[in-house]
């Protein structure tokens, strides 16, 4: 019950910083608009791209708190684990022609899984400390690598170290996918 409550009331305070941060959003906007001095340019820049962010963790925190109540209703689509894939690369500024493969159709809740998939990518590159890395579809299975033994716990959603990564675990588990660690590359499987 206490689980439930606490998660009732993350969804709850998620809801209420969306108010003054689309007023930050929205007065960075019309800043950007305006014609100002060096480096207020800039400044301006930095604040829509962190209040763009902050709202994307909100957005990943509510789903988190869905799905730990139950209350998750994904809207599932059938989609091409390739296309998929490259999406979610080019979404982390990686080139989506690097992603190779042959994809599959798969049954999944779109764009909450091609934020799941980035957010894995993502996790790899930064928690491994690497520049790159090398990602190939075989139908409905994304491996991603190289896994380095400091990047392989967060990417399995073993180590909390971060929002993004244990929360792609939980969306892609919820859909009846799998993401697993095998020395150095992560197998993410989508549900078909």
């Amino acid at each position: 019950m206490a689980d439930e409550r606490f998660a009732r009331l993350v969804s709850i305070a998620c809801h209420d910083i969306r108010t003054p941060l689309a007023t930050v959003h929205g007065f960075a906007r019309t800043l950007a608009r305006v014609e100002l001095a060096d480096p207020a340019p800039r400044y301006v820049e930095m604040i829509e791209e962190a209040s763009a962010q902050v709202a994307d963790l909100l957005d990943q925190l509510v789903l988190v708190t869905r799905i730990a109540e139950g209350r998750y209703q994904p809207t599932l689509s059938e989609v091409d684990s390739l296309e998929l894939a490259r999406r979610a690369a080019a979404d982390e500024g990686v080139e989506p022609e690097a992603v190779g493969g042959e994809g599959a159709s798969v049954q999944v809740d779109e764009v909450a899984v091609q934020r799941a998939v980035g957010q894995l990518f993502r996790a790899a590159r930064r928690h491994g400390g690497l520049e790159a890395i090398e990602v190939s579809v075989q139908g409905p299975i994304i491996e991603l690598g190289p896994i380095t033994k400091f990047s392989g716990p967060v990417v399995s959603g073993e180590s909390l170290k971060e929002l993004g990564a244990p929360a792609a675990v939980m969306v892609i588990e919820e859909l009846g996918g799998s993401v697993e660690v095998d020395g150095e590359l992560a197998r993410i499987r989508l549900p078909q």
